[in-house]
Protein backbone atom coordinates (compact mmCIF):
# COMPACT_ATOMS: atom_id res chain seq x y z
CA UNK A 1 0.00 0.00 0.00
CA UNK A 2 0.77 4.10 -0.67
CA UNK A 3 0.61 5.75 2.42
CA UNK A 4 0.22 9.02 3.25
CA UNK A 5 0.81 10.12 6.82
CA UNK A 6 0.42 13.28 8.82
CA UNK A 7 1.45 14.22 12.19
CA UNK A 8 2.61 16.58 14.28
CA UNK A 9 6.90 16.63 14.00
CA UNK A 10 7.16 17.13 17.78
CA UNK A 11 8.47 15.26 20.82
CA UNK A 12 4.97 14.09 22.20
CA UNK A 13 3.95 11.08 22.06
CA UNK A 14 1.58 11.27 18.92
CA UNK A 15 4.36 12.38 16.75
CA UNK A 16 6.26 9.37 17.98
CA UNK A 17 3.89 6.69 17.72
CA UNK A 18 2.93 7.89 14.01
CA UNK A 19 6.35 8.29 13.41
CA UNK A 20 7.20 4.47 14.42
CA UNK A 21 3.77 3.43 12.97
CA UNK A 22 5.77 4.80 9.83
CA UNK A 23 8.67 3.02 10.33
CA UNK A 24 7.05 -0.20 11.01
CA UNK A 25 4.94 -0.38 7.97
CA UNK A 26 7.80 0.55 5.70
CA UNK A 27 9.65 -2.63 6.80
CA UNK A 28 6.62 -4.38 5.90
CA UNK A 29 7.44 -3.08 2.17
CA UNK A 30 4.35 -0.29 2.30
CA UNK A 31 5.52 3.27 1.18
CA UNK A 32 5.25 5.76 3.49
CA UNK A 33 4.84 9.66 2.81
CA UNK A 34 5.30 11.97 5.66
CA UNK A 35 3.10 15.59 5.20
CA UNK A 36 4.12 17.37 7.61
CA UNK A 37 5.71 20.92 8.55
CA UNK A 38 9.09 19.29 9.68
CA UNK A 39 11.14 16.52 9.79
CA UNK A 40 9.60 14.21 13.16
CA UNK A 41 12.27 13.97 15.62
CA UNK A 42 12.76 9.99 15.23
CA UNK A 43 11.96 9.75 11.55
CA UNK A 44 15.10 8.40 9.47
CA UNK A 45 14.98 9.11 5.80
CA UNK A 46 17.81 6.26 4.87
CA UNK A 47 15.34 3.78 5.71
CA UNK A 48 14.09 2.22 2.32
CA UNK A 49 10.21 3.14 1.53
CA UNK A 50 9.97 6.20 3.64
CA UNK A 51 9.45 10.05 2.20
CA UNK A 52 8.99 13.25 3.74
CA UNK A 53 6.77 15.73 2.12
CA UNK A 54 7.23 19.33 3.91
CA UNK A 55 4.33 21.36 4.45
CA UNK A 56 5.40 24.97 3.27
CA UNK A 57 3.73 28.15 4.95
CA UNK A 58 4.83 31.81 3.69
CA UNK A 59 4.52 34.93 5.12
CA UNK A 60 2.22 37.67 4.21
CA UNK A 61 1.66 40.58 5.56
CA UNK A 62 -2.18 40.08 5.02
CA UNK A 63 -1.95 37.40 7.75
CA UNK A 64 -1.52 37.65 11.55
CA UNK A 65 -1.61 33.83 11.36
CA UNK A 66 -0.86 31.91 8.50
CA UNK A 67 -2.91 29.51 7.40
CA UNK A 68 -1.34 26.27 8.27
CA UNK A 69 -4.43 23.92 7.03
CA UNK A 70 -4.69 25.52 3.17
CA UNK A 71 -1.24 25.02 3.07
CA UNK A 72 -1.29 21.18 4.56
CA UNK A 73 -4.43 20.50 2.53
CA UNK A 74 -2.60 21.63 -0.60
CA UNK A 75 0.46 18.87 0.01
CA UNK A 76 -1.73 16.22 1.05
CA UNK A 77 -3.29 16.72 -2.44
CA UNK A 78 -0.22 17.26 -4.33
CA UNK A 79 1.45 14.17 -2.37
CA UNK A 80 -1.44 12.40 -3.19
CA UNK A 81 -1.40 13.14 -7.04
CA UNK A 82 2.44 12.57 -7.57
CA UNK A 83 2.76 9.32 -5.39
CA UNK A 84 -0.52 8.06 -6.43
CA UNK A 85 -1.31 7.49 -2.15
CA UNK A 86 -4.05 4.90 -1.03
CA UNK A 87 -4.77 6.47 1.14
CA UNK A 88 -4.02 9.08 4.33
CA UNK A 89 -3.75 8.59 8.24
CA UNK A 90 -3.81 11.61 10.36
CA UNK A 91 -3.00 12.19 13.66
CA UNK A 92 -5.53 14.37 15.74
CA UNK A 93 -8.68 15.62 14.67
CA UNK A 94 -7.15 19.31 14.21
CA UNK A 95 -6.23 20.36 12.06
CA UNK A 96 -4.95 17.29 10.33
CA UNK A 97 -8.50 15.51 9.68
CA UNK A 98 -10.11 19.12 8.90
CA UNK A 99 -7.68 19.56 6.61
CA UNK A 100 -7.59 16.16 5.39
CA UNK A 101 -11.14 16.37 4.65
CA UNK A 102 -10.79 19.39 2.56
CA UNK A 103 -7.86 17.54 0.57
CA UNK A 104 -10.53 14.88 -0.50
CA UNK A 105 -12.64 17.75 -1.72
CA UNK A 106 -10.29 18.89 -4.02
CA UNK A 107 -9.39 15.29 -5.28
CA UNK A 108 -12.83 14.28 -5.64
CA UNK A 109 -13.26 17.15 -8.24
CA UNK A 110 -10.05 15.55 -9.92
CA UNK A 111 -11.78 11.91 -9.80
CA UNK A 112 -9.57 10.70 -6.92
CA UNK A 113 -11.57 9.34 -3.97
CA UNK A 114 -8.83 8.76 -1.11
CA UNK A 115 -10.23 7.55 2.52
CA UNK A 116 -9.14 9.26 5.71
CA UNK A 117 -8.16 7.52 8.85
CA UNK A 118 -7.93 9.95 11.58
CA UNK A 119 -6.31 8.77 14.97
CA UNK A 120 -7.55 10.73 18.25
CA UNK A 121 -4.36 10.95 20.39
CA UNK A 122 -5.92 13.09 23.57
CA UNK A 123 -5.36 16.89 23.63
CA UNK A 124 -7.39 17.14 20.46
CA UNK A 125 -10.45 15.87 22.08
CA UNK A 126 -9.85 16.76 25.83
CA UNK A 127 -8.19 19.78 25.43
CA UNK A 128 -8.47 21.85 22.54
CA UNK A 129 -11.78 19.64 21.10
CA UNK A 130 -13.49 21.42 24.44
CA UNK A 131 -12.96 25.16 23.10
CA UNK A 132 -16.02 26.16 22.19
CA UNK A 133 -14.23 27.70 18.72
CA UNK A 134 -13.02 24.40 17.63
CA UNK A 135 -15.41 21.55 18.77
CA UNK A 136 -17.88 21.93 16.07
CA UNK A 137 -14.90 21.37 14.03
CA UNK A 138 -13.57 18.79 15.93
CA UNK A 139 -16.77 16.69 15.56
CA UNK A 140 -17.45 17.62 12.01
CA UNK A 141 -13.87 15.95 11.43
CA UNK A 142 -14.46 13.11 13.27
CA UNK A 143 -18.05 12.23 11.83
CA UNK A 144 -16.14 12.65 8.33
CA UNK A 145 -13.63 10.64 8.63
CA UNK A 146 -13.68 7.01 6.93
CA UNK A 147 -12.55 5.24 10.20
CA UNK A 148 -11.62 6.62 13.32
CA UNK A 149 -9.25 5.41 15.77
CA UNK A 150 -8.46 5.97 19.59
CA UNK A 151 -5.63 5.16 21.46
CA UNK A 152 -7.63 3.87 24.51
CA UNK A 153 -10.74 2.84 25.72
CA UNK A 154 -10.80 6.30 28.16
CA UNK A 155 -10.50 8.58 25.04
CA UNK A 156 -12.67 6.48 23.19
CA UNK A 157 -15.13 7.18 25.57
CA UNK A 158 -14.61 10.91 26.55
CA UNK A 159 -15.05 11.54 22.74
CA UNK A 160 -18.59 9.90 22.38
CA UNK A 161 -19.44 11.98 25.47
CA UNK A 162 -17.78 15.56 24.37
CA UNK A 163 -19.16 15.54 20.69
CA UNK A 164 -21.88 12.67 20.78
CA UNK A 165 -21.25 11.66 17.77
CA UNK A 166 -22.46 7.82 16.44
CA UNK A 167 -18.95 7.25 14.62
CA UNK A 168 -17.62 3.99 15.39
CA UNK A 169 -14.30 4.33 17.09
CA UNK A 170 -11.69 1.55 16.91
CA UNK A 171 -9.71 1.21 20.33
CA UNK A 172 -6.16 0.70 19.15
CA UNK A 173 -3.53 1.64 21.78
CA UNK A 174 -0.17 2.48 21.39
CA UNK A 175 2.42 0.21 20.62
CA UNK A 176 6.05 -0.40 21.80
CA UNK A 177 8.87 -2.11 19.46
CA UNK A 178 10.47 -4.52 22.51
CA UNK A 179 13.84 -4.71 20.50
CA UNK A 180 15.27 -1.55 21.24
CA UNK A 181 14.74 -1.88 24.79
CA UNK A 182 17.02 -4.95 24.81
CA UNK A 183 19.46 -3.21 27.78
CA UNK A 184 22.33 -2.62 25.29
CA UNK A 185 25.22 -0.05 25.98
CA UNK A 186 23.35 0.45 29.09
CA UNK A 187 25.84 1.79 31.80
CA UNK A 188 24.34 3.55 34.75
CA UNK A 189 27.91 5.13 35.56
CA UNK A 190 27.82 7.42 32.64
CA UNK A 191 25.21 9.44 34.44
CA UNK A 192 25.35 8.72 38.04
CA UNK A 193 27.91 7.44 40.87
CA UNK A 194 27.48 4.47 42.56
CA UNK A 195 24.63 3.72 44.55
CA UNK A 196 22.88 6.72 43.02
CA UNK A 197 19.16 5.97 41.96
CA UNK A 198 18.13 7.42 38.33
CA UNK A 199 14.97 8.89 38.18
CA UNK A 200 13.78 9.45 34.62
CA UNK A 201 10.59 11.77 33.24
CA UNK A 202 10.30 12.44 29.25
CA UNK A 203 7.63 14.46 27.92
CA UNK A 204 7.04 17.55 26.01
CA UNK A 205 7.14 20.01 29.01
CA UNK A 206 3.24 21.21 28.03
CA UNK A 207 1.24 23.00 31.02
CA UNK A 208 -0.77 19.37 31.19
CA UNK A 209 2.91 17.27 32.51
CA UNK A 210 2.70 19.46 35.45
CA UNK A 211 6.73 19.24 35.27
CA UNK A 212 7.19 21.34 38.01
CA UNK A 213 5.12 18.20 39.81
CA UNK A 214 8.13 16.79 38.79
CA UNK A 215 10.72 18.79 40.35
CA UNK A 216 8.79 18.67 43.86
CA UNK A 217 8.61 14.63 43.83
CA UNK A 218 11.69 14.52 43.08
CA UNK A 219 12.67 16.91 45.98
CA UNK A 220 10.85 14.74 48.31
CA UNK A 221 12.68 11.51 46.64
CA UNK A 222 15.80 13.70 47.24
CA UNK A 223 15.57 14.15 51.09
CA UNK A 224 15.68 10.29 51.50
CA UNK A 225 17.49 8.59 48.36
CA UNK A 226 20.71 9.41 47.29
CA UNK A 227 19.59 10.40 43.45
CA UNK A 228 19.44 12.03 40.40
CA UNK A 229 16.92 13.33 37.85
CA UNK A 230 17.08 12.99 34.40
CA UNK A 231 14.62 15.36 32.17
CA UNK A 232 14.40 14.50 28.79
CA UNK A 233 11.98 16.82 26.23
CA UNK A 234 11.48 20.54 25.42
CA UNK A 235 8.49 22.70 25.67
CA UNK A 236 7.08 25.97 27.11
CA UNK A 237 7.49 24.61 31.06
CA UNK A 238 10.74 23.70 30.61
CA UNK A 239 12.83 27.08 32.10
CA UNK A 240 9.85 26.87 34.96
CA UNK A 241 10.81 23.21 36.05
CA UNK A 242 14.76 24.37 35.84
CA UNK A 243 13.86 27.39 37.73
CA UNK A 244 12.26 25.58 40.38
CA UNK A 245 15.01 23.10 40.81
CA UNK A 246 17.64 25.68 41.47
CA UNK A 247 15.47 27.15 43.79
CA UNK A 248 15.19 23.91 46.16
CA UNK A 249 18.68 23.69 45.87
CA UNK A 250 18.89 20.55 43.14
CA UNK A 251 20.40 22.08 40.28
CA UNK A 252 23.35 19.52 40.91
CA UNK A 253 20.94 16.94 41.21
CA UNK A 254 18.82 17.63 37.97
CA UNK A 255 20.06 17.00 34.48
CA UNK A 256 18.15 18.01 31.32
CA UNK A 257 19.13 16.21 28.26
CA UNK A 258 16.80 18.07 25.99
CA UNK A 259 15.44 16.35 22.87
CA UNK A 260 18.03 13.32 23.08
CA UNK A 261 17.86 10.61 20.70
CA UNK A 262 18.82 8.23 23.45
CA UNK A 263 16.05 8.01 25.27
CA UNK A 264 16.08 4.25 25.62
CA UNK A 265 19.66 3.87 26.76
CA UNK A 266 18.75 6.48 29.26
CA UNK A 267 15.63 4.21 29.83
CA UNK A 268 17.40 1.30 30.63
CA UNK A 269 19.80 3.40 33.66
CA UNK A 270 16.74 4.19 35.08
CA UNK A 271 15.25 3.03 38.17
CA UNK A 272 11.76 4.87 38.29
CA UNK A 273 9.75 7.31 36.29
CA UNK A 274 7.39 9.57 36.97
CA UNK A 275 4.23 11.10 34.69
CA UNK A 276 2.34 13.21 37.11
CA UNK A 277 0.21 14.79 34.42
CA UNK A 278 -3.24 16.28 34.65
CA UNK A 279 -4.49 14.54 31.65
CA UNK A 280 -3.28 11.30 29.78
CA UNK A 281 -4.68 9.46 26.78
CA UNK A 282 -2.90 6.62 27.47
CA UNK A 283 0.80 7.19 28.74
CA UNK A 284 3.25 6.55 25.88
CA UNK A 285 6.17 7.36 27.71
CA UNK A 286 5.03 5.62 30.41
CA UNK A 287 5.00 2.56 28.27
CA UNK A 288 8.65 2.76 26.74
CA UNK A 289 9.76 3.07 30.74
CA UNK A 290 7.81 -0.24 31.42
CA UNK A 291 9.12 -1.65 28.58
CA UNK A 292 12.72 -1.07 29.79
CA UNK A 293 11.53 -2.66 32.89
CA UNK A 294 11.32 0.52 34.63
CA UNK A 295 8.43 1.04 37.75
CA UNK A 296 6.30 4.13 36.93
CA UNK A 297 4.85 6.34 39.44
CA UNK A 298 1.82 8.16 37.87
CA UNK A 299 -1.32 9.66 38.29
CA UNK A 300 -4.87 8.27 37.53
CA UNK A 301 -6.02 10.32 35.12
CA UNK A 302 -7.03 9.01 31.35
CA UNK A 303 -5.87 6.18 29.76
CA UNK A 304 -2.93 5.70 32.63
CA UNK A 305 -4.44 3.13 34.29
CA UNK A 306 -5.00 0.88 31.38
CA UNK A 307 -1.25 1.38 30.85
CA UNK A 308 0.54 1.15 34.64
CA UNK A 309 -1.37 -1.02 36.66
CA UNK A 310 -1.47 -0.11 40.21
CA UNK A 311 0.79 -1.46 42.79
CA UNK A 312 2.00 -4.29 39.94
CA UNK A 313 3.58 -1.93 37.48
CA UNK A 314 4.02 1.10 39.90
CA UNK A 315 1.53 3.42 41.52
CA UNK A 316 -0.98 5.49 41.17
CA UNK A 317 -2.09 8.37 42.29
CA UNK A 318 -4.43 11.66 42.31
CA UNK A 319 -3.60 14.50 39.74
CA UNK A 320 -1.14 17.34 42.31
CA UNK A 321 -0.59 14.47 45.01
CA UNK A 322 3.56 15.40 44.93
CA UNK A 323 3.64 13.65 48.43
CA UNK A 324 1.89 10.68 47.98
CA UNK A 325 4.06 10.61 44.74
CA UNK A 326 7.14 10.95 46.73
CA UNK A 327 6.45 8.27 49.29
CA UNK A 328 5.45 5.66 47.01
CA UNK A 329 8.72 6.43 44.93
CA UNK A 330 10.65 6.03 47.97
CA UNK A 331 9.00 2.79 48.78
CA UNK A 332 10.16 1.29 45.74
CA UNK A 333 13.62 2.92 45.72
CA UNK A 334 14.78 1.56 49.25
CA UNK A 335 12.44 -1.85 48.85
CA UNK A 336 15.17 -3.76 46.77
CA UNK A 337 12.10 -6.81 46.68
CA UNK A 338 9.52 -4.46 45.68
CA UNK A 339 11.28 -2.70 42.98
CA UNK A 340 12.94 -5.96 41.05
CA UNK A 341 9.21 -7.00 41.55
CA UNK A 342 8.08 -4.18 39.65
CA UNK A 343 10.31 -4.12 37.29
CA UNK A 344 9.83 -7.73 36.21
CA UNK A 345 5.61 -6.72 35.94
CA UNK A 346 6.34 -3.65 34.19
CA UNK A 347 8.78 -5.51 31.18
CA UNK A 348 5.85 -8.11 31.30
CA UNK A 349 2.69 -5.78 30.86
CA UNK A 350 4.70 -3.61 28.30
CA UNK A 351 4.50 -6.93 25.87
CA UNK A 352 0.63 -7.05 25.18
CA UNK A 353 1.35 -3.62 23.69
CA UNK A 354 3.90 -5.26 21.39
CA UNK A 355 4.53 -3.97 17.77
CA UNK A 356 3.80 -7.10 16.17
CA UNK A 357 0.65 -7.15 17.94
CA UNK A 358 -0.50 -4.02 17.24
CA UNK A 359 0.97 -2.96 13.53
CA UNK A 360 -1.80 -5.87 11.85
CA UNK A 361 -4.42 -4.12 13.37
CA UNK A 362 -3.71 -0.84 11.69
CA UNK A 363 -3.15 -2.92 8.48
CA UNK A 364 -6.19 -4.42 8.57
CA UNK A 365 -8.15 -1.04 9.00
CA UNK A 366 -6.03 0.44 5.62
CA UNK A 367 -7.37 -2.47 3.74
CA UNK A 368 -10.82 -1.82 5.18
CA UNK A 369 -10.61 1.39 3.79
CA UNK A 370 -9.29 0.86 0.63
CA UNK A 371 -11.53 -1.88 -0.45
CA UNK A 372 -14.69 0.64 0.93
CA UNK A 373 -13.49 2.93 -2.17
CA UNK A 374 -13.23 0.54 -4.40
Amino acid sequence: MKIGIVCYPTFGGSGVLATELGHALAKEGHGVHFITYDQPVRLDLLEPNIYYHEVNVHDYPLFDYQPYELALSSQMVETVVAHNLELLHVHYAIPHAYAAYMAKQILKDRGIDIPIITTLHGTDITLVGKNPSYRPAVKFSIEHSDIVTSVSESLRSDTIQFFNVSKKIHVIPNFIDLSLYDGEGCDKGQIADEGCCIVTHISNFRPLKRTKDVIKIFHGIRQKVNSRLILIGDGPERNKALDLAKSLGLEHDVRYLGRTSEVERILCMSDLFLLPSASESFGLAALEAMAARVPVISTNSGGLPEVNIDGETGFLCNVGDVTSMADHAIDILTNTELRVKMKKAARRHAESFKLSDILPQYEALYEQAIGHKL
